[in-house]
């Protein structure tokens, strides 16, 4: 069977755009809109940023750049374990947290039936899905009220085997698994995990796990287009080899030296000049249901990347833009108030989709009352459109800065294309800031402080420290 992938004019036909122009003087105004003077001032600075990615291609913390292209024998071995995971499993569970979560299962809802747990097995045809990102006692519970550990598959991932929440659900469900099927247990766990080094590499070797690397210079918010995302999705059923070849499109489009030719780099400028004008608030607000959960995952790429207390110099600067998720039609009901009226220190980014996988006429009805029949005979996918055009329109009247990202159609060529235009768009984003993109030491100093508060040998030190810290004052109690 022939892939549509591998077609010059279909993967054209599936290239995302991006529209600017409610960021422009023209139709924001002069007070809040941008000039193509400002772009173009930009130009030298984005070329440098782009030489500078493009010199740490596959080294580094950038190793995720050569993903779309270095897979081809982990995918065959993805796929096959997959095809039998799908025949044998009722149940897939990750179990993981951040990046090792909040990819999957943007790609799940994108890409999957919106109710795909609830379908009936022949029409699934695959196990049911589930991603525990949390170490809520009663989520543990709830979890294990509605699967049959005997016949569910989890996909411990970590790259350290020291993630305190995943190794956690790893402890509670190995447990439950040596009960009950004792000596097998192990085949029911796959670790994603380093090849190299920590926790989880030793202890998969010990029990006989079947195991996905991390590369190294692979971050877990840049991971979705490794094992950590491609072996989740292949058991439910999505075309894994089509999404790396959206990314590796969207990677051709990210190359371009031609600043209006590459939308990431001229995204990321546009950010930027927001920033500079105090435009510190970043709303994530797609048009469609399947893509919900990619603004959950945007807000982790983009505020645990940029936000940083010290530029590459060790200066510190105390950056960043803060993200926010959004959902359309819903939030427009709940946030949109905010956005044209509050104030001026936000920039909306829409996703809209072209072609709906699926089109519902809304029925004739209630014709004596004018204001609910001029519906009937639209479609919701019109009805749908025409919100986000509104939203636009309501935002750029009152001076308020919002691009559309254009998705033609949901699919995995062009959720690839979606991951990896984020991924650039942050990668240049910290070349532009300054900054290291790629570390986190406000989580480490976090994690170090759980260590601490559950009595982790070697962290005596940091429990002193957070002791004293917690010696809080009866007075401010209310």
């Amino acid at each position: 069977m022939a892939k549509n992938y591998k077609n010059a004019e279909w993967k054209k036909s599936m290239r995302l755009r991006l529209d600017y122009n409610n960021m422009m003087r023209e139709f924001i105004g002069e007070e809040e809109g941008f000039t193509k003077k400002e772009l173009d001032y930009y130009k030298p600075m984005a070329q440098e940023a782009l030489k500078s990615v493009d010199s740490k291609r596959g080294k580094g913390w950038l190793e995720w750049t050569e993903l779309p292209y270095n897979q081809k024998e982990i995918v065959a071995d993805i796929k096959q374990t997959a095809k039998q995971i799908r025949k044998t499993a009722k149940s897939f569970v990750v179990l993981g947290i951040g990046g090792s979560a909040l990819g999957p299962i943007a790609v799940f809802q994108a890409l999957c039936h919106l109710h795909y747990n609830e379908l009936p097995n022949k029409v699934r045809k695959g196990p049911k899905f589930y991603v525990e990102d949390n170490v809520d006692p009663e989520r543990m519970k709830a979890l294990l009220d509605v699967i049959d550990v005997e016949n569910t598959v989890f996909n411990v991932i970590t790259k350290s085997g020291a993630t305190s929440e995943t190794m956690t659900q790893y402890l509670i469900i190995y447990k439950l698994l040596e009960e009950k099927l004792g000596k097998k247990a192990n085949e029911h766990i796959i670790a994603t995990t380093s090849e190299s080094s920590g926790n989880l590499i030793k202890i998969a070797k010990a029990e006989g796990f079947k195991t996905y690397y991390i590369p190294n210079g692979v971050g877990g918010r840049f991971s979705e287009l490794s094992p950590v995302g491609l072996l989740p999705a292949a058991v439910l059923g999505i075309d894994i080899e089509e999404m790396l070849a959206g990314a590796a499109y969207m990677d051709k489009i990210s190359r371009n030296k031609d600043l209006y030719k590459n939308a990431p780099l001229l995204n990321t400028v546009l950010m930027m000049i927001a920033m500079n004008k105090g435009k510190n608030i970043s709303v994530m607000m797609p048009y469609s249901d399947a893509l919900k959960y990619f603004a959950d995952w945007y807000c982790q790429i983009w505020a645990e990347s940029l936000g940083k207390e010290v530029d590459i110099e060790d200066n510190t600067v105390n950056v960043g833009q803060t993200p926010v998720k959004a959902l359309g039609v819903t939030d427009q009901h709940s946030q949109v108030q905010l956005y044209t009226e509050g104030p001026y220190d936000k920039v909306v980014t829409f996703l809209a989709v072209d072609k709906y996988r699926t089109e519902v006429v809304i029925s004739d009805g209630c014709k004596d009352f004018a204001d609910v029949n001029f519906l009937c005979g639209h479609t919701m996918n019109e009805l749908i459109d025409a919100e986000r055009k509104a939203t636009e329109y309501a935002l750029a009247v009152k001076h308020r800065l919002n691009h559309t990202i254009y998705l033609p159609e949901i699919n995995p060529f062009t959720i690839g294309e979606l991951i990896y235009y984020f991924e650039m768009q942050t990668a240049f984003a910290g070349e532009l800031m300054r900054i290291d993109a790629f570390n986190q030491p406000g989580v480490e100093n976090g994690k170090k402080a759980t260590y601490a508060l559950l009595g982790r040998k070697g962290y005596e030190e940091k429990r002193a420290e957070l002791d004293a810290a917690f010696a809080k004052k009866g007075g401010y109690n209310c």
